[in-house]
């Protein structure tokens, strides 16, 4: 006779420690650990081969703790509601446990089929919270309270055995190639895995994060001194209330537990409005960019012609990461200088980031181009970003080396150089070289009249006050001009509804 089990189904919680459904599931009898391999999932346009190893890397270390606890990971490639009717067929599923999920548009709609197939069947399911992210959140009063309380609740044990099952089968994980996905150097792409994300956790507030305020905008030091645990929140080796502990345990700066703040509420945005993924937020911005792929693809193969917006892509490309400012300036560039629509310099960017996180991503995204009608837009300026924060050019020679020889009185401009010295530096510009796509200055002038232009009107600020309602911080309070004059001592990313001209020359 076939005992109902108590089916887990992990999805981007590849943990044991901290892991309600797991532990809850565990009290109630036989547990089925499940991972279901969508390859729909990863045929997505967000999608890429960087992901799929780390994920990879991090199935195979859950299940190893899987194993040490009694019960393997059981791993099915398909559709989900395709292997929950085959287990439920087989008389397996008491109960469908999981945590909830903030994912792009293929998981929500995934979620939602699942949830009916589950209805229409009749079996029970639980979905418990996973980070600071509220379900049905009418507003945000009091999100940030409500955060702070489920950081500050008891770390959950894993469990201390689970009795091993008998005849369920394990499918081979399978590789890139299995899932058609395409070619993608990555040669130095962070591993997977919890042990790998401890690791990472001890050593940032050992050593490497003594410096973290200091250090974490320039690509110099980020890569160092930030705590690079991001690719890991992304797929829950840790849960966010491990590591926002973790912190607070060492007395960790400040900034670090802000930025864990902040990704939460990046994400509670997409939580509370799906569609921001796809459109607009503010929809008075619907048909105002259109893509050149010619920009954009040079723009992806960091060959724009601007030294330290190609070094800072390349950088990415080779490593699967670049730190949060440097991220801000790509997005920056592409959507103003280079007129790149949002969601197409999104996609890439997506397939390049290892911690990619939808809910971050897609409004960070939108944050940068100057859509979201409640921030302030920032124009960075490719030349100032390198010389503040790559004043010798050490970043730049090594991610660009066709500069290399190139004088430092140029490097950052390497088109004032004349004939005689492109030939000294053997750097032929429009040959060894691009030359810069456009005039720099005079698409930032363009772009902030065009987006000046859409700022404008009583029905422009009436959608901006709802936005910012719905999915603004409440940090601070008081009236808009109250706001405005507090910007500069916001920190970037911090959401303030600001209807003021566009920042041209931001630091």
């Amino acid at each position: 006779m076939t005992i109902p089990l108590q089916v887990v189904w992990f999805k981007r919680d590849l943990r044991i420690h901290d892991h309600q459904p797991l532990l809850e599931a565990s009290k109630r009898g036989p547990v089925l650990p499940l991972y279901v391999i969508e390859p729909r999932l990863w045929a997505e346009p967000d999608a890429s081969k960087r992901q799929w190893d780390f994920c990879r890397e991090c199935l195979q270390d859950l299940q190893q703790q899987l194993t040490a606890l009694g019960q393997p990971l059981v791993i099915r490639v398909g559709e989900p509601v395709a292997v929950l009717d085959t287990l439920f067929k087989q008389g397996y599923i008491a109960k469908v446990w999981s945590h909830q999920e903030t994912g792009n548009s293929f998981t929500y709609n995934r979620d939602r089929s699942v949830r009916r197939w589950l209805s229409q069947h009749g079996i029970p399911r639980a979905e418990s919270p996973s980070n600071g992210v509220i379900r049905r959140l009418h507003d945000r009063n009091g999100w940030a309270r409500s955060w702070e309380k489920r950081m500050d609740q008891e770390r959950l044990p894993a469990p201390e055995f689970l009795p091993k099952i008998n005849d369920l089968g394990c499918a081979e994980l399978p590789t890139a190639d299995d899932l058609g996905l395409g070619a993608d150097l990555c040669p130095d792409r962070q591993r997977g895995g919890r042990k790998a994300a401890l690791e990472l956790l001890h050593s940032f507030f050992d050593e490497r994060g003594q410096d973290y305020a200091r250090n974490l905008s320039s690509p110099l030091t980020a890569f160092h001194s930030c705590s690079r645990i991001s690719a890991h929140l992304a797929y829950g080796t840790v849960s966010m209330r491990e590591v926002v502990q973790f912190a607070r345990a060492r007395h960790s700066s400040r900034a670090f537990i802000e930025r864990l703040h902040w990704h939460c509420h990046f994400i509670q945005k997409l939580e509370s409005e799906p569609s921001l993924e796809m459109q607009n937020a503010h929809r008075a911005y619907d048909g105002l960019r259109k893509t050149k792929p010619e920009r954009l693809k040079a723009w992806a193969d960091g060959r724009t012609g601007w030294p330290f917006i190609d070094a800072c892509m390349r950088a990415l490309r080779h490593t699967g990461w670049i730190n949060f400012r440097m991220r801000a300036m790509l997005m920056s560039v592409a959507s103003y200088h280079l007129w790149i629509d949002w969601r197409d310099s999104g996609e890439i960017l997506a397939r390049l980031f290892v911690d990619y996180e939808p809910g971050i991503h897609w409004n960070q995204c939108q944050m940068q181009s100057g859509t979201t009608g409640i921030n302030t837009v920032r124009v960075y300026n490719p030349i100032k970003q390198g010389l503040d924060h790559d004043p010798k050019g050490i970043f730049i020679r090594f991610w660009v080396p066709e500069l290399s020889n190139v004088p430092l009185v140029h490097l950052h401009t390497p088109w004032t150089m004349n004939a005689n010295d492109q030939e000294l530096a053997r750097c032929v510009l429009g040959q060894d070289y691009p030359l810069p796509l456009i005039d720099h200055e005079e698409a930032a002038r363009q772009a902030r009249d065009r987006i000046w232009g859409v700022r404008q009107g009583e029905s422009y600020r009436r959608e901006a006050d709802a936005i910012q309602w719905k999915h603004g911080s409440r940090r601070h309070s008081g009236s808009r001009r109250g706001k405005q004059s507090r910007l500069k001592k916001q920190a970037p990313g911090q959401l303030s509804l600001d209807l003021g001209k566009p920042q041209i020359n931001s630091g």
